[in-house]
C-alpha cells in the first residue's frame, strides 16, 4: 500500500517573512512536474527568455513591472501574468515586492542567459530538492505553530 500523500497549507505571509534575500526563489511547494516558489524582488534582473517553460508570477505585495520587447505590464498585489516560453521579457521592481512563481521545474530564473548567476543558478537547481526542502523544513522545525497544523 503506498503511503497517504502529505497535506498542507502555507501561510504565503509567514513564508515571506522568514527570508531577506531577492531574487532567490524559494520551492514551497510542488505540482506534478512544477513548483512553487516565492521570491522578493528589488531592482532590474536581466533582459531573458525560456526556450521550454511558461512562468506564472503572482504579485502578493508590492508591484511588479514586466518589460516586455512590445510594451510593459504592471502587475499589482493580486494580480498574475504568464509569461509563454520564447517571450523575452525584463522583470523589474522598484520597491520591495513579494512574488509567488510557478514553474516547471526545469526552469532556470535566468532563462537563455548565460552567466555566472546562471551557473550558480543551475548548480542550485542541481540540488534544489534537497536545499529548499531543507528551507521549508527549516521553518517547520523552527516553529511549532507550524508542526502543530502538520506542515
Amino acid at each position: 500500500m503506498s503511503p497517504r500523500p502529505t497535506v498542507r497549507k502555507v501561510n504565503l505571509t509567514e513564508m515571506f517573512g522568514r527570508f531577506k534575500d531577492q531574487w532567490s526563489p524559494k520551492i514551497v511547494g510542488e505540482v506534478n512536474d512544477s513548483l512553487v516558489k516565492l521570491t522578493k524582488l528589488k531592482g532590474e534582473f536581466v533582459w531573458h527568455h525560456h526556450e521550454r517553460e511558461d512562468e506564472l508570477f503572482l504579485v502578493v505585495k508590492g508591484r511588479l513591472r514586466m518589460k516586455l520587447r512590445d510594451g510593459d505590464l504592471v502587475i499589482e498585489p493580486g494580480e498574475f501574468v504568464i509569461i509563454p516560453h520564447g517571450v523575452e521579457h525584463l522583470p523589474v521592481a522598484d520597491e520591495e515586492t513579494h512574488v509567488l512563481l510557478f514553474e516547471p521545474n526545469s526552469t532556470l530564473n535566468t532563462g537563455n542567459v548565460r552567466n555566472e548567476g546562471r551557473l550558480r543558478a543551475a548548480a542550485d537547481q542541481a540540488g534544489s530538492r534537497r536545499v529548499h526542502v531543507h528551507f521549508a523544513v527549516g521553518f517547520i522545525r523552527r516553529n511549532p505553530a507550524l508542526r502543530r497544523r502538520g506542515l
